[in-house]
């Protein structure tokens, strides 16, 4: 066997293996509510995105102590999100920079 005709190959072979495609990535998150108060509404905007998108709650609410999960993926290919939750008594919070793409969890405290 000629190593000289194999080696092109195998390098081929070996960055195809690497090569990872970020619009792969599982953008499912399991938001926790790790407060005394249900959250009303909950946004997940790309970091590209100028504006909040739409509420993922939509009607619903995630009552205090429970989860659930989300997929943010907006067909963007971004990785990270800015989240926002707005809780029952009018308060907000706010994380910036979350990247889904590599946590599967996120949890808002008090």
């Amino acid at each position: 066997m000629n190593f000289q005709i194999w080696a092109p190959a195998l390098a081929v072979a070996v960055f195809a293996v690497s090569t990872v495609d970020v619009s792969a990535f599982d953008r499912r998150v399991i938001v926790v509510n790790n407060t005394s108060t249900a959250i009303q509404e909950f946004y997940a905007s790309n970091t590209g995105a100028n504006d909040w998108q739409e509420d993922i709650l939509g009607e619903s609410t995630l009552p205090a102590g429970n989860e659930m999960t989300v997929n943010v993926d907006d067909g963007s290919g971004y990785c990270k999100y800015d989240f926002r939750a707005v809780f029952e008594d009018s308060t907000e919070a706010t994380k910036a920079g979350v990247n889904v793409c590599e946590v599967g969890r996120f949890s808002f405290e008090e």
